[in-house]
Parts: C-alpha cells; structure tokens; sequence
C-alpha cells in the first residue's frame, strides 16, 4: 500500500569524519556489510513503507551515487507512477556547493509541487537501520505533531556523531543539540523529520528571507517552543555511521547472528544494487570462521571474524583477522591483517603483513598496492 508520504534523502553537508574512505565518494555510497552501502537501508526503508516518490539530494563526489542507484530498479522505483530522484547542485553557480540545504529544497520546490500527498520524511544516508515509516506517521497525526522526528534511546555510547535530545513526560522534544553540545542525554536522533509538506515549504520560505539556511539548524531547532515537535522512539538496531571508529565497530557488530537477522530483514529487507556473481570457492586449506562472506570470493587461507566483499582473493596461507576487505581486494600468499580495513580493489603483496587495532584499525586507499 502507498503512503501519502514521500521522501528526501538529504546529502548536503552531512557530517562526514570518513577521513580516506570518502576521498573519492560521498558518505551514501560508503560501502557497508558485505555488499551494500550506507544508503541502501534509509531508501529500503522508504520503500518497503510504502513511499513512492524519493528524492536523493546530492552534494559532492556524486559520481559513485548516480552509478550505485541507476534508474532505481533495484529498489522497484523506476516505475512511472513512482521514482527515484537523484537532484545534483547546480553545475553553472558554483557558490551552490557552500549553501545550506535550504537553498537546494527552494531550487527543487517543484519536486514538492508536482506531488499530490501530504507529508513528507527528510532523512541523512549514514543511519544504518531499518525503520518503518508507516508507523512513524501514524504516531505523527495522533499526536498531532507539527514534527516526528525518529530516535533511538541508547544506555550505551555510540561512536558516531548524532544529535542528543531531551524530552518532556509527554514526549515532546524540549531541546536538541549536536553532537559538540553538553546536553546530557540518553535520546539520539537519528536525523529523520517527518512533517506536512506545507510546513516545509513554509519553513523553507521563512528562513531564507530571514538569511537562515539550514533546515535543522536554523529552521527547527530555533522554533522547538513554538512548533510541535515530538520523538518517535525506535527500538530497532542503530548504527551512526559517519566516522572511523563507528563505521568499523557497527561492522563488526554484523558478525552477531541477532544483529544481522534484526537488521536486514525487520521489519523489512534491505535492497542494494544487483551484481550477478559466482558463490564463493573455499579452496582446499580454506579456513573460515565467524565471517560475512560476500559472493564470488577466492579463498585459499584463513579468515577469522571479518567481512569480505564482492570477488575478495585470499591467497594460500594468507591470514585475515577481524578486518574488513571490500570488493575485489586481494591478500597475496602468506600475507597477514590484522584489525585493517582495505578499500576496493587494494593488493597486499605476498609475505607483508599489515595490523592495527580495534580503537584505530589500519586503513589501505583504494588501488593502492602496498
């Protein structure tokens, strides 16, 4: 069933400490559990809800974004009455790129216009979960909310770098504050607004006369004693994945059979960009252990507790230790990691060996051969 909702995942100036791994691609293609990418799971949320329309605001260093989502196929988008949306900055003012956000949804007003429903969800690509939105604006029109913004409480720290809040005994959001702020607080938002479309446009028009040109930070948080703002808490597994240390920890954190099961398949699956691959060959002498194992690897060595993308060779008597190799890597013969993470299509040479640790793991540039 279509929801009378549709969606803006949000690209412009999301936080970004990927050091290395986002040289040469935005934070939404970030590649991510074996074979996906960051932004695979707010789009399949999206579209396993029910929204029919998404729109992919991009920013910068686009070109692995427009290869990734294509026509929206993968994703069942590419339909007439439905589609996928990929809105660059624009090519002929190059001050676009250093605007807020609030410029590029007045510039894309007519992708609003042109639209008959009634709501609309403005998402970031670097919250690793799996959220039904239906639920999510349901709660919004019973609580007759002016904002749902979706949050997780966690007892835990997390690694990446999200927004806390503070709510009332009714569940109303109070204040919010980055990730920098002192608000001590236990609520993370996950940087999902869901609103009428009216309201944004609204928002829109009034901050920018006002020389104000961020949605979040200029527009919602200085209205939160005036607008409804309140918090949908999701109770599902959460991965803010937007630095070093968080995007190697919630990798990790695949390797546990409740957190994969939970993550892609509740309450709906997570779709990715369609590669026809062979299975995986396990050599003889092939040891494999506590590992995500993407299709069409070669493996003649060792692997213990990581995570091999697309077409990875480990070689005769290589050894792989809790290290994350993405596609087409190789690991000569008797080379070692150890807590290293090798971007796509990187060589390790027979007999080297390369370690790092769980607070700082080595990472290796894409063709790079060391």
């Amino acid at each position: 069933m279509k929801l009378s909702m549709m969606g803006v995942i949000n690209l412009i100036h999301e936080a970004d400490e990927m050091e290395s791994l986002t040289a040469n691609r935005c934070l939404a293609t970030v590649p991510f559990g074996g074979r996906y990418r960051l932004i695979d799971f707010v789009l399949s949320s999206m579209v396993n809800s029910g929204i029919p329309r998404v729109a992919v605001f991009a920013h910068r260093k686009y070109r692995s974004l427009m290869d990734h989502l294509g026509s929206g196929s993968n994703w069942d988008l590419h339909r007439k009455q439905s589609g996928l949306f990929v809105l660059p900055p624009s090519m002929d003012d190059q001050t676009d790129f250093g605007r807020g956000d609030l410029y590029h949804f007045y510039r894309n007003r007519d992708y609003f216009a042109r639209s008959t429903v009634d709501y609309v969800v403005i998402s970031r690509s670097h919250m690793v979960c799996n959220v039904d939105f239906a639920k999510v604006l349901e709660q919004h029109k019973e609580t007759g909310a002016d904002i749902t913004v979706v949050c997780k409480k966690t007892s835990e720290s997390l690694p990446g770098l999200a927004r806390k809040a503070r709510l009332n005994e009714t569940g109303r959001i109070v204040e919010m504050q980055d990730h920098f702020g002192r608000l001590d607080s236990d609520i993370v938002s996950m940087e999902m607004y869901v609103m009428s479309k009216e309201l944004l446009l609204d928002l829109v028009d009034t901050s920018l006369a006002r020389g104000r040109d961020h949605l979040v930070r200029h527009a919602i948080l200085p209205a939160l004693d005036r607008l409804q703002a309140h918090a949908y808490m999701y109770d599902g597994v959460l991965g803010v994945v937007n630095n070093i240390a968080a995007y190697y920890r919630h990798s990790m954190d695949l390797l546990k059979p409740e957190v994969w099961k939970e993550l892609f398949f509740k309450p709906g699956s997570i779709y990715t960009k369609v590669k026809d691959e062979p299975p995986t060959h396990y050599r003889a002498g092939a040891d494999v252990t506590h590992s995500l194992i993407a299709n069409g690897c070669d493996i003649e060595g060792t692997v213990t507790n990581s995570i091999l993308f697309r077409g990875v060779k480990i070689a005769k008597g290589a050894i792989v230790r809790n290290s994350i190799i993405m596609q087409n890597g190789i690991v000569g013969e008797d080379g070692s990691l150890e807590n290293c993470i090798l971007d796509k299509e990187v060589e390790i040479r027979p007999m080297q060996q390369l370690r790092g640790s769980v607070e700082l793991p080595f990472i290796a540039l894409k063709r790079k051969v060391i």
